[in-house]
């Protein structure tokens, strides 16, 4: 559960931030406080601070301020689905809803890796189509 926990809650940050600029945003920022239960108001004070932080980045270093949005978030969200983890379901839903995985290119090939059996990998990950040893 806490590979999951985890892949939620960064898929979960990740599209939070691109959604703050959208003009989903009105209708994603409820949903997502409510997850916080008692602390929805709060919650909902919080993103609005990120939101005007992206907001005001755009003309400048747009990137740096979504990586600084996902890593405010996504502890947060880590840790909300962690103590509940009934809310899986919820913030699924929502991104599921507001952020579908885009429709595949007709002859486009995709790959996803997934990386089990433990939570913190200090190791390099290749992805290669081929191979070929090098002679000397």
């Amino acid at each position: 559960m806490d590979a999951e926990i985890t892949e939620i809650a960064t898929r979960g940050a990740t599209a939070l931030a691109g959604l703050m600029v959208t003009s989903a945003w009105d209708r994603v920022r409820p949903r997502v406080a409510a997850m916080f239960g008692r602390r929805a108001e709060s919650v909902s004070e919080a993103l609005e601070e990120t939101r005007a932080d992206l907001v005001a980045a755009q003309e400048g270093d747009g990137e740096a301020a979504a990586r600084s949005a996902q890593g405010e978030w996504e502890p947060k969200l880590r840790r909300l689905l962690a103590d509940d983890p009934a809310m899986v379901a919820e913030l699924r839903a929502i991104l599921d809803e507001f952020s579908p995985a885009p429709a595949p290119e007709p002859g486009a090939t995709y790959i996803t890796n997934t990386i089990s059996g433990g939570s913190t990998f200090n190791e390099s990950v290749i992805q290669a189509g081929i191979i070929h040893k090098l002679e000397r």
